[in-house]
Formats: C-alpha cells, sequence, structure tokens
C-alpha cells in the first residue's frame, strides 16, 4: 500500500491533472506571499493605533491583502474541484476500457463487488484529498517557508525556535498516520466486502427467493454494514486523536515564541511592532501543517482507492506498442492456434492446443463444462491472451495486432446476450450505430426478430428494461443474432446460442443461426445435435485439450 502523501503515479496516468496541480502550487505561493504582507500591514496598523494615529497605507494594504487572500482562497477551491474531476473521470474510464478489452475472465479475477466500489463511492472518496488536503499540503510548504524567511529579518531569535519546533508537527502526524492507515485499510477491505456481497445477493436474489434464503441475507448484510460502521467509528477515533495532539504540539510551540518575546518587549529588547508582527506571523507558520494534517484523515480513504485505481491502471496499461498498435489481419484468413497454453492462478483452461480452421469452415466444438471451450472464444476474441503459444491469422499474431479493428472482422453471439436499457433499435445497432433503416430492417429479417418487432408496443422504437427486461431468452438470442447480421463479419463465433431455450425458440433461432454462417468462417460451441448437424468438423475439449471426433448417432458427446 502506497502510503506517501502524494503518488507521482498521478501525473503520469493523468496528465490532464498536471495543469491544475501546477497552478495550485502557483496559488499556494501568492497564499504565502499574502499572509506575510497582511501580517506585516497589520501589526503596522495595530503599532501605529496605539501611539493613537491611523496609518492609511497599513490600513489600505491589509484590506487588499485580506480580498486577495479570499480571491486566491476561491481559486484554489476552484482548480482542485477541477482536478478532483479529472482524475475521477480518468480513472473510472481507464476501468471501464480495462473491463471492456479484458471482458469477464478479467473481471472474475477480481471481484465485481470490489470494482463496482472502487469506480463508484471509492474514487468519489478523492474529493476530500484534491479539495482539502492536497492544497493544504503545498500551504504546508510555502507558507512556513514564506513566515520563517520574514521573521528571519525581524527576530532570529524568534526564527530559531519556529525552525527547531516546526519538525514536531509532521513528526507526530506521521506516528498517527500509520496508525490511521491501518484503519483505513482495514475500513476500505470492509467496505470493498460488503459492496461485493451485496452485489452478489442482488444478483442472485430469484435463487435466494426459490430456496428461501432471501430474509437470512439481510442478517448477513446488517453483520457486514456493522462490521464497516465498526471500522470507521475506529478510523475516526485515530483522526480526532491526531488532531488534539497536533493542535497541542502547534499551541505549545506558539507559547515558546510568545513568552520570549513578550518578556523581551517588556524589558525593551524589542520593538511593538516587531513583537507584532512575530505573534502575528508565527501561528500561520503552524496552521498549515495542522489543517494538512486533520485533512490527511480525512482523505485517508480516497488516497487508498486511488493507489488501488492506479495499480489496476498499471496492471492493465500496454507495455509495448506493437500490442495497441500492428495492423488487423481479416477474418477471412487461415486461423492457426499454435501450442496454445491458457493458465489462470488456480486452474489451466487449454494444454498445448494446435488447430487449424480454414476459411469458409464451420467447426463445432463440444465437451463437458469448464472443460475450456469458451477460452478458445475468447482467444480469437482478445479477451485472454495464451499463456504459450501463439493464435495467428493469415500468420499475423493476434497478440500484436490493433484489437478494435481485429474485432470489427468478427461477429460475436455469446451464450447470455446482453441488453441496455434503451431501444430496441439501438440495442440492435450496437456495434454499427451509423447503420441506415433499411440495413437495420434487413438484419431483423434475417434474424427472425421481425414478429417480435411487430409484437412490441412502438417496434424497434421499444425501450427495453434493463438488461432486456421485457424479453424472452429466445428473443434476447435473436436480437444478439441481428447484431451479428448487421455486422455482416466474415468470422463468427458463436457459444451456445440455443442453451436454456425451449424446443420452439431453439427452432427458430437455429434457422436463422444457419443463415447467419453460410459462407463464412464459423467457430460454434454447442451440445445440441441439431446445431451440430452443420458442422464440417466437430472438436472435442477435455480438461483443456483438443482432439477431432467424428460424430456419430450413437456418439454421447455429440448427444448430450
Amino acid at each position: 500500500m502506497n502510503r506517501r502523501p502524494f503518488d507521482p503515479r498521478l501525473l503520469r496516468r493523468v496528465p490532464a491533472a498536471r495543469r491544475d496541480l501546477a497552478v495550485l502550487a502557483v496559488l499556494g505561493g501568492l497564499t504565502a506571499l499574502l499572509v506575510v504582507a497582511q501580517a506585516t500591514a497589520l501589526a503596522t496598523l495595530l503599532a501605529t493605533a496605539i501611539d493613537g494615529r491611523l496609518h492609511r497605507a497599513a490600513l489600505a494594504g491589509l484590506l487588499a491583502a485580506v480580498a486577495a487572500r479570499a480571491l486566491v482562497s476561491w481559486a484554489q477551491g476552484t482548480v482542485a474541484a477541477r482536478a478532483a474531476a479529472t482524475v475521477k473521470a480518468t480513472l473510472r474510464a481507464d476501468l471501464l476500457r480495462a473491463v471492456g478489452r479484458h471482458g469477464p475472465t478479467w473481471v472474475a479475477g477480481r471481484r465485481a463487488g470490489q470494482l463496482a466500489t472502487l469506480a463508484g463511492r471509492g474514487l468519489d472518496a478523492l474529493d476530500p484529498y484534491f479539495t482539502g488536503y492536497l492544497p493544504q499540503l503545498v500551504l504546508s510548504v510555502t507558507v512556513p517557508a514564506a513566515v520563517l524567511a520574514r521573521i528571519v529579518f525581524a527576530d532570529w531569535s524568534s526564527a530559531l525556535i519556529i525552525a527547531l519546533t516546526l519538525p514536531l508537527i509532521p513528526v507526530f502526524g506521521a506516528l498517527l498516520g500509520w496508525q490511521a492507515q491501518a484503519a483505513t485499510e482495514r475500513q476500505w477491505r470492509r467496505l470493498s466486502l460488503l459492496g461485493g456481497h451485496f452485489l452478489d445477493m442482488v444478483a442472485g436474489l430469484p435463487t435466494l427467493r426459490a430456496f428461501g434464503r432471501a430474509r437470512a441475507q439481510v442478517d448477513v448484510v446488517r453483520r457486514m454494514a456493522d462490521g464497516h460502521r465498526q471500522a470507521t467509528m475506529r478510523t475516526l477515533r485515530i483522526a480526532f486523536l491526531s488532531a488534539l495532539v497536533l493542535e497541542l504540539v502547534a499551541t505549545l510551540s506558539v507559547a515558546l515564541v510568545a513568552v520570549p518575546v513578550g518578556i523581551r518587549l517588556l524589558g525593551g529588547g524589542i520593538t511593538l511592532s516587531t513583537a507584532l508582527l512575530v505573534l502575528l506571523l508565527t501561528p500561520e507558520a503552524y496552521l498549515p501543517l495542522r489543517a494538512a494534517g486533520s485533512r490527511f484523515h480525512a482523505s485517508m480513504e480516497g488516497l487508498t482507492a486511488l493507489d488501488e485505481a492506479l495499480t489496476l491502471s498499471a496492471v492493465d496499461a500496454p507495455t509495448a506498442p506493437a500490442t495497441a498498435g500492428g495492423t488487423a489481419p481479416t477474418g477471412r484468413g487461415e486461423i492457426r492456434f499454435e501450442g496454445v497454453t491458457v493458465a489462470y492462478d488456480r486452474t489451466t483452461a487449454l494444454r498445448d492446443v494446435t488447430l487449424t480452421i480454414r476459411p469458409g469452415e464451420r467447426v463445432a466444438v463440444i465437451g463437458p463444462s469448464g472443460a475450456g471451450k469458451s477460452t478458445l472464444l475468447n482467444l480469437l476474441l482478445g479477451f485472454v491472451a495464451p499463456t504459450a503459444g501463439r493464435v495467428t491469422v493469415d500468420g499475423v499474431d493476434l497478440a500484436g495486432v490493433d484489437l478494435d479493428a481485429w474485432r470489427r472482422e468478427l461477429a460475436w453471439v455469446p451464450q447470455r446476450a446482453h441488453l441496455f436499457a434503451g431501444s430496441l433499435a439501438d440495442n440492435i445497432r450496437l456495434g454499427a450505430p451509423a447503420t441506415p433503416d433499411a440495413a437495420l430492417a434487413g438484419a431483423v429479417a434475417d434474424a427472425a426478430l421481425d414478429e417480435v418487432v411487430d409484437a412490441l408496443p412502438d417496434g424497434l422504437d421499444t425501450v427495453l428494461g434493463e438488461r432486456g427486461h421485457g424479453l424472452s431468452s429466445g428473443q434476447r438470442q435473436r436480437v444478439a443474432l441481428a447484431r451479428a447480421f448487421l455486422r455482416d463479419a466474415p468470422l463468427v463465433l458463436l457459444d451456445e446460442p440455443t442453451a436454456r431455450l425451449d424446443s420452439a425458440s431453439e427452432a427458430v433461432v437455429l434457422t436463422a443461426t444457419r443463415r447467419l454462417v453460410a459462407g463464412r468462417t464459423a467457430l460454434l460451441v454447442a451440445h445440441r445435435p441439431a446445431l451440430l448437424a452443420d458442422a464440417d468438423r466437430i472438436l472435442r475439449v477435455s480438461d483443456g485439450r483438443v482432439t477431432e471426433l467424428r460424430p456419430t448417432a450413437t456418439d454421447p458427446a455429440v448427444t448430450r
């Protein structure tokens, strides 16, 4: 876990924030100069007022300094808020691109609830860090330096006391900060667990209700929420203790300066204006450090989320230019799997697979659940990279191509077509938003979706609910087929498109699937005999190994 108050990775990952942070540094320096100017003007004004005179220039300078400090403070808040918004938007976009680029396999390697919490509540916690802590961090450098420089010329002995006592505040702050860091990490872990469990519970609510366990989960969520509350209160106790310690240290330090100044003033060893200047500037030297210490604790949840987001972004960032910029082949070439192995942390999905798919060939893949069938498709989609070996198309290694360009050569029909809240037409046009209405109507007809469209109240303009609420499983699969027809790609990947469908829906989807694969290279993951009948070859995947199978009517691998 990164414990530094400022993470330099932030400047590399979010270059758009550099300008705002530079402006904050300039405003911090300007604030330091205004603090000195305000104290100097006020000391002069008070000294002359005691003598019964009004120093008009000092009064004008004081008013101008106060007005300028207010303006600079407003500018600091505005720039800091803009920097926070820029960083949050950039990091959220990086996380979403990572999920989109790597797909479900990448998400499965991390807790989906943890990613959701990080992209939502976690990054929102950066607001106190940028708007509260970072401006004070700048001031804790510029203001003490300016104050010391001014007091050195006014009273060097007071400046020496300030220079010796100033380090006490960051030292005590660091000691307490280590405790607060550990407490904040526990708080964040509990929040991530709570978010992940709640997400899993909502996703599996029908199953929980079917088994009569829905109400029992209320107690589980309550216990987890109570654990997060207790962790939060422990963090707040440390923060309040830290504020008390820092206030005590700062007060004693100011007293160490004020008492000798008062004694020397009574003895005539220092002028009134100089004594007033020292007494006015000394608290200003400690104030930014105290404020930075207290606001650091308020921003530690955001710092924890920032470290995790930057770490995920660094893992996801491409390390070689060729990975993102190579020329993509067309989907009409020969596809070769050359000694491909795909290994995860706890299992090996594919083992030394060597396979050739010729242009225009329809290859069906069968095997038990978890054998590695979908991993074959994920390799071609670029969702998974081989641990060993390579996948080539027309001799071009997919590891070095532009994946976005390559995916435009593919049409993909997954097991569960994901539909979004929006119109039916927008869901079909997902991969080709500029498709004209005539082409859209052709894709709808080819996918046998026209009867569904006619039954809907607003036809293609009917607005669907989340995940396509309002359509049956068979209808959602036909929407996925319509997307594939609209893509008109030379390579078609189908991942059990008839799974979980009744016989009537299966017949409609099978007819549309035959039209889709006609004249195209196709890789089909399937078990149903009807879908296997049109395959040129059938491959069986078992325990990560691929063998070619000659289908027969009695072969259980075909009829399962």
